[in-house]
């Protein structure tokens, strides 16, 4: 305990100048870590409808292959509650720093290890089980990431009306993610040529384990948020604090998950979805694909954190709602351009497909960790936010291939796409709105 206050009274002796400096170094540390770890699941995302079908479930039907192989990239999204839960209750009771070196490093290491699993011609359907069991690690890491990398950020903060775009920084790891995936698999389906199959596609996971060392060599150079060692110095760390945060925060919890409805789902069906979509049905070139994906989440660094600022404008519920409309309309229009074949069209829809969710996912850090109370806001903002994996993002790919299955036409996955619209809408509209309010540790949302 010693040690801990001591780090608390050096916090407390900060000057504005240090303490603006370690907020652009959380902002930095929060970021570039989540990068990381976004790289590690989207990989899943990019080689999941055209590379691991083939290579695990070699025995079966096209479509049915595809199927098998969304089923293991949907079991990341099942474990990412699991990963929430577990260093959700850690970020509260020991800290965000500590914590978020963990997810690091689990992520890696499962990533890495994705490298050196054999194909099913080598040990059969043990591949897609091991397979599957790093898939789960890889959603326990991801799912103790987003809440730590937030709070990281966002408590350094001390000026409430920039809270949205400090903590829309962290959520830049997606884009950004999305594209190192993109472009490792780009590059490596260049290099290794008809070895892709066999050896090119195993390069990028293995490649994790250095993108690790550079996260890790950053994160361990901040120093723990103002508001735990705050907490921390006023002896108010719950024991419990996920059952806490369930027991006093339970609705904040449930409609977080649901307000991402229209974020979540729709973005695995414009990001994984769209390659058994448009190379696996109308037989588009997959490095087009990749492209066109490419400058998607290149738009996106700047479409996200512009968003988290004008939701410091206009208020965070405001702007949220206005991607969740958008989204659920643009589905219909996505399909039409898709469908049409035109490489103009179809790379437009691409590429403006990830504008609408910006518009959620901007803001939409601040938004939910806005609704918990201090001591309770890792464990109840990570719970919130990864319950969606469960409702939203996992099963998107697997309702989008049955559901194209079932009418033989992309319009039905726009229906899909618009009830998660309205979906969100409704439960934004029950969250409270904290724009520019004081969410300080001495303010206790559950009073």
């Amino acid at each position: 305990m010693s040690s801990q206050a001591g780090t608390t009274n050096i916090a407390a002796a900060l000057s504005e100048e240090e303490h603006a400096r370690q907020l652009r170094r959380a902002v930095i540390a929060s970021t570039v870590g989540t990068t990381i770890e976004w790289y590690d699941f989207f990989l899943y995302s990019v080689v999941t409808g055209t590379i691991f079908n083939k290579l695990y479930f070699p025995n079966s039907d096209p479509l049915v292959g595809t199927l098998q192989a969304f089923l293991i990239y949907a079991v990341g999204f099942v474990a990412r509650p699991v990963g929430a839960a577990i260093f959700g209750h850690f970020g509260d009771r020991i800290g965000r720093k500590s914590t978020l070196i963990a997810t690091l490093m689990l992520m890696g290491i499962a990533t890495f290890l994705v490298a050196l699993v054999p194909a099913y011609d080598s040990i059969g359907i043990w591949g897609a089980i091991i397979l599957t069991a790093l898939r789960f690690i890889q959603g326990v890491g991801v799912g103790g990431e987003w809440g730590g990398s937030v709070l990281l950020a966002m408590e350094w903060s001390r000026k409430n009306s920039h809270r949205g775009f400090i903590a829309s920084w962290p959520q830049l790891g997606v884009p950004a993610g999305l594209f190192l995936a993109n472009l490792a698999v780009f590059v490596f389906r260049a290099i290794s040529g008809d070895q892709f199959m066999t050896w090119g596609w195993r390069v990028p996971f293995a490649l994790s384990l250095i993108l690790v060392a550079i996260g890790l060599w950053i994160r361990l150079g901040i120093l723990e948020t103002p508001t735990f060692r705050r907490l921390l110095e006023e002896d108010r760390i719950e024991r419990t604090p996920m059952l806490e945060a369930w027991r006093k925060q339970p609705k904040e919890i449930i409609v977080s998950a649901f307000a991402r409805m229209a974020e979540n789902g729709p973005f695995y069906v414009f990001t994984a979805f769209v390659f058994s979509y448009t190379v696996g049905i109308l037989h588009l070139s997959y490095n087009f694909v990749l492209i066109s994906m490419l400058v998607a989440s290149v738009v996106s660094w700047i479409t996200v954190p512009l968003a988290g600022y004008l939701s410091d404008r206009f208020g965070r519920r405001r702007i949220y709602i206005l991607g969740a409309v958008l989204t659920g309309l643009y589905g219909f229009l996505y399909i039409w351009m898709l469908d049409t074949r035109s490489p103009v069209l179809v790379f437009l829809a691409i590429v403006m497909s990830l504008i609408p969710h910006d518009l959620m996912y901007g803001p939409q850090a601040a938004l939910i960790a806005e609704s918990f109370t201090g001591r309770l806001r890792y464990s109840g903002a990570s719970l919130g936010y990864q319950l969606a994996s469960i409702v939203a993002g996992g099963p998107a790919p697997l309702i989008a291939t049955a559901l194209f299955a079932a009418y033989k036409t992309g319009y039905a996955i726009a229906w899909y796409i618009f009830a998660a619209g309205v979906i969100s809408v409704i439960a934004t509209l029950m969250l409270k709105d904290y724009t520019n309010k004081d969410i300080s540790a001495e303010y206790d949302h559950t009073r």
